[in-house]
């Protein structure tokens, strides 16, 4: 097992899928933001959050980074781990927000609702996108 998140602490067995980490957040919200508003900082950590992000971003990793920014502790679900696919682990915050954006189809108002999942990297310069999605 890889474990490839800044927070590193009991890492689940082999096996046991995806754990939940009480005491969350893991990773300081400001501290993400921030990372977050740097060139060449976020990424797409697994298959399904690049599809995702494809389907509702556009491909737009700045959009990504911009929904990052408009999260509050408030907005905080849970902490888990999780597996890339590929053998790879980290510790994640979960965190659920709404945002007002423009139909595309009908030019009207509506309220997403989003669904971030993130870890900040061993080396502490990377945001892991793990889940993207609304």
């Amino acid at each position: 097992m890889v474990v490839v998140s800044e927070y590193s602490l009991n890492p689940p067995e082999d096996g046991q899928g995806r754990v939940k980490i009480a005491n969350g957040p893991l990773y300081a919200l400001k501290r993400v933001q921030t990372l977050a508003c740097e060139e060449n900082q976020l990424f797409t950590w697994t298959e399904k959050c690049r599809k995702d992000v494809r389907k509702w971003f556009d491909d737009d990793l700045e959009r990504v980074g911009n929904l990052i920014l408009s999260l509050r502790l408030e907005d905080y679900i849970d902490s888990e781990w999780c597996e890339n696919g590929k053998g790879a682990w980290a510790a994640c915050d979960a965190y659920s927000v709404s945002v007002g954006e423009t139909a595309p189809a009908t030019g009207r108002p509506v309220r997403m609702e989003y669904f971030v999942k993130f870890a900040v990297s061993k080396t502490g310069a990377l945001v892991l996108i793990v889940s993207c999605h609304a």
